[in-house]
């Protein structure tokens, strides 16, 4: 029979795992805030402010969103990096490091010069910059994920795990309502003169939060135990990274598909139809912005839901209903989008991102997984990093590409998907490789 000392004791353990999912979501938060304030400035500010101004607006438009993909380029460099590094010497520090590093590298390209004051070193420096932003962001995740999943027990991995997962659209919420109050208390010559800046600054709060994080929490129980391990002469550690892909190459490059269309139908609902709906639709910035707001908004309970769904009848399961339901809505998004109804467009990105979240949910239990503790941080953030270079890098280029050349949404909808058929293909083998 349980006594009042175990009852007492679970309950504090309880508390200190809630302490650090809240805690590493904080930091995940604001470092998603810093991406994602990036990609909204690439699609409504940056095409004028870095680039030629005799450039047209398809062509400016691309040379944005191809410094936004270098953030994605740069992710799996940052997950080979920090993943050799969180295996072998902890989450907690390489997370640390991570959040570091993106707070500093975001509130410089506030910092930055435009085209018209260096003309070409200001792109070059921007990309610089935004590859260290990937570069960060490639290992936060699996510092993140790790901390708060190692920290629960099993039975509840993927609800603790989701909350890392709500960063995001958190983040995303953040940066819109960042953008719209400066939209709506300044002139659109004082935004673009100095007014887009304020957001990038602001990222220097991530800085505190790393620090905070390294001296208030403990790092996750299964590694310190792994690492008791391999303190062991027989034990000596090898290259983690090396290890993961030798190891486990089927089920990093599976992972890495499971996550193509989550990647490819977020950015596209949150990216490219910000571009689409104001440039080609005429729909005013403040709709899409709140839209896309709202929609995050919403999205953060579906996510917990989600992961906890996950944790009664198993994550691959959830994975393939949503890999399913977005692939459906797909047909759906941009005939709503097009309506040009406010109410519409608000149920149409909202949608999208609940079934979205079907997938990202569960995403981080799922992940770690796949994968031994000693080589964890490397296979999951390895897997990850590779959906979303392949899947979210590229898929605001490939959706305005596609528009250009066939010029109706319907091509947009069709590379959605296909991406989706992807994933579902992916989680589906991992099925039968993996019983989770």
């Amino acid at each position: 029979m349980a006594t009042v000392a175990d009852s007492a004791t679970a309950t504090a353990s309880g508390n200190a795992v809630l302490k650090t999912a809240i805690t590493v979501a904080a930091g995940s938060t604001t470092e998603w805030y810093d991406f994602f304030v990036y990609s909204t400035a690439a699609a409504l500010v940056f095409p004028r402010l870095f680039f030629p101004h005799d450039l047209s607006p398809f062509v400016a438009q691309i040379a944005a969103f191809s410094t936004f993909a270098v953030g994605f380029i740069s992710r799996p460099f940052g997950g080979l990096l920090f993943g050799h590094f969180g295996d072998l010497f902890g989450r907690k520090i390489a997370l640390v490091v991570a959040l570091v590093s993106m707070g500093l590298g975001t509130a410089l390209i506030g910092l930055l010069p435009t085209y018209a004051t260096a003309g070409a070193t200001a792109p070059l420096l921007l990309v610089l910059l935004r590859f260290i932003q990937g570069l960060a962001l490639g290992g936060q995740w699996g510092g993140a994920t790790l901390l708060a999943v190692e920290s629960a027990p099993p039975r509840l991995r993927g609800y603790y795990g989701s909350f890392v997962q709500t960063g995001v659209p958190i983040g995303v919420v953040l940066a819109n309502v960042v953008f719209i109050v400066a939209g709506a208390v300044m002139s659109p010559s004082a935004f673009e003169s100095w007014g887009w800046r304020v957001p990038f600054l602001f990222s220097i709060v991530l800085v505190i939060i790393g620090f905070y994080i390294q001296f208030r929490l403990e790092e996750s129980l299964e590694f310190r135990e792994t690492r008791k391990e391999r303190a062991k002469p027989a034990k000596a550690p090898r290259s983690p990274v090396f290890q993961a892909v030798l190891q486990h190459p089927g089920h990093i490059v599976l992972a890495g598909g499971a996550f193509i269309a989550n990647c490819v139908c977020f950015y596209i609902a949150i990216s490219y139809s910000m571009a689409y709906g104001t440039a080609t639709l005429h729909i005013s910035k403040f709709v899409i912005l709140a839209a896309v707001m709202i929609s995050n908004f919403l999205m953060m309970p579906i996510l917990v839901f989600s992961g906890w769904l996950s944790d009664l009848f198993g994550r691959l399961g959830i994975f393939l209903i949503g890999a399913v339901l977005t692939g459906l809505w797909a047909f759906e998004f941009f005939p709503l989008l097009e309506t040009g109804s406010t109410w519409l467009i608000i149920a149409d990105i909202t949608i999208e991102m609940g079934v979205i979240s079907l997938m990202y949910g569960p995403q981080a239990a799922l992940f770690a997984e796949l994968f031994p503790v000693e080589l964890r941080y490397s296979g999951a953030s390895i897997g990850y990093q590779l959906g979303a270079v392949v899947g979210g890098g590229f898929a605001p280029i490939i959706a305005t590409a596609l528009y250009e050349q066939y010029q109706t949404s319907f091509a947009v909808a069709c590379y959605m998907a296909a991406m989706c058929a992807v994933t579902f293909v992916c989680t589906l083998i991992l099925v039968f490789t993996k019983k989770t």
